[in-house]
């Protein structure tokens, strides 16, 4: 049950203006709070259409228009979707056709902008960030494209983003099935201005956060091409999947009743582990022993509201810069069963077949992360132990294209499919020189202190801006 905030009660006057109108709706989303906080604050207030320049105005998204994707980024441009956009690596978004995105030019978003989805689910945000230069969104991404002059676009993104800004702009969403809004309904949203110190510090973090946040990207990437290269597999650093040819019609040799099924015996799959074979290599299954090579257990979620219970991941959100909390109620014994331990490779291990679906794909979970979140029962968890191999040296390996195909090789099931239990034992996994591994595990566990340090940077602007508006109230 959601209750009102006690700190600011419905007031009297909040039920006149609404023409006393009695159902809690539009007093518990939090935009009525927001829109009355702000009425009050000491400092001036400039609608947001003022603090935005380029394309209509600096406040836009796009019109619908025919996609067709390409295979090759020698034909297409990075394209992202409302969803797309909170992920923390971008290495795995679609290419659309570059002659289309000729046509619709003001739709490439550029470092500064703040991102904000219009359609479905409405009003989550993303900072454009220096490694998200060059890439395309659709018409469901709102881009607000703040004027230098005239604001810091850290500042912006932080209130934006806020307490204070979501609420005001989700309740401006109309449509009774698909939720949507228009540039329209943002462009006299009140930001308050404050003084130049306290935005541009707050400004500052949010940059920095989206500098160390773009570092990461570049780090796990660099981790992947290390590991290919160290183990002599540079093919595989800059797997062309959609080139290699189609297995239409194939003979296996050996085969038994423990897969019969055409999938788990792909060519082009069994053409990547065959390479891995010619290296030094040891198998999933020996890499893991004494480790963790195991779904994830199922368990009862019953939501709560607040600071209680525990923040819960899936398997889309662990892929994104910070998951949308889901809090859920947890006794202590239950606890163990869905936090992770040190070292732990999370897969994607449930799902539909699909080219854009997620099963296969690989996060790897931080020190900061492992604490703070559970992470349901989807997950096929990976913690290797054996062979000096760490988590961070095996999840270079596993976020890579190659690991990609060959782990979605293995699906078996007839509705959502999950990794073959056996299979999935087999795996080849490339060992690099000791000194090559621990190179690798360094890369990646800097890109990680990164992506964590981002993360509480941009908790402290948030908490610097709630100060700042909070003060200006009384």
């Amino acid at each position: 049950m959601k209750l009102v905030n006690t700190d600011n009660p419905v007031r009297a006057g909040w039920l006149i203006e609404q023409s006393a109108r009695l159902d809690a709706a539009p007093y518990l989303s939090g935009a009525y709070e927001a829109r009355k906080l702000l009425e009050r604050l000491s400092v001036p207030k400039e609608p947001l259409h003022h603090l935005t320049q380029g394309h209509d105005g600096g406040i836009f998204n796009g019109p619908k228009f025919r996609r067709v994707y390409m295979d090759d980024s020698k034909y297409g441009v990075p394209f992202m979707g409302s969803t797309d956009m909170l992920e923390a690596d971008f290495s795995w978004l679609p290419y659309l056709r570059k002659k289309d995105a000729e046509k619709l030019s003001y739709l490439e978003i550029e470092p500064g902008m703040t991102l904000i989805s219009c359609s479905g689910t409405v009003g989550r945000t993303a900072y454009v960030r220096a490694d998200m230069a060059g890439i395309w969104s659709s018409q469901h991404v709102m881009k607000v494209s703040p004027d230098k002059e005239k604001i810091h676009p850290g500042y912006l993104n932080a209130f934006l983003q806020s307490r204070y800004g979501i609420p005001i702009i989700v309740s401006q969403a109309a449509g009774s099935i698909i939720q949507h809004i228009e540039a329209s309904h943002l462009t006299n949203l009140p930001v308050p201005r404050f003084e130049d110190e306290i935005e541009e510090r707050i400004h500052e973090l949010i940059q920095t956060a989206a500098d160390l946040r773009a570092g990461f990207q570049g780090k796990v990437r660099a981790a992947t091409e290390d590991l290919f290269e160290s183990a002599g597999l540079p093919a595989l650093a800059d797997l062309r999947w959609h080139e290699m040819p189609r297995p239409l019609g194939f003979e296996v040799k050996g085969i038994n009743s423990m897969s019969l099924r055409a999938l788990n015996h792909d060519e082009r799959a069994r053409e990547i582990s065959k390479l891995i074979r010619e290296v030094p290599h040891a198998s999933l299954g020996e890499i893991c022993e004494g480790g963790e090579l195991e779904r994830g257990h199922r368990f009862k979620r019953i939501d709560v509201e607040g600071e209680n219970g525990i923040p819960l991941v899936g398997q889309r959100q662990v892929f994104w810069v910070r998951p949308v909390e889901r809090r859920i109620a947890l006794k202590e014994s239950e606890r163990m069963l869905v936090q992770v331990d040190k070292g732990t490779v999370l897969v994607a291990s449930q799902g539909l077949l699909t080219e854009s679906a997620l099963i296969g794909r690989a996060a790897y979970v931080s020190d900061a992360w492992r604490e703070k979140y559970a992470f349901s029962e989807h997950f096929l968890r990976v913690r290797p132990e054996k062979y000096g191999v760490s988590g961070e040296y095996l999840f270079a390996y596993m976020r890579s294209d190659a690991s990609f195909r060959v782990m979605r090789s293995l699906c078996v099931g007839t509705g959502p499919q999950d990794i073959h239990a056996i299979l999935r034992r087999e795996v080849p996994i490339p060992l690099c020189t000791p000194a090559d591994r621990e190179r690798i595990t360094n890369t990646v566990r800097s890109a990680y202190r990164d992506r964590d340090e981002a993360d509480r940077l941009e908790d402290e602007a948030l908490r610097l801006l709630d100060e700042a508006v909070r003060d200006a109230a009384r």
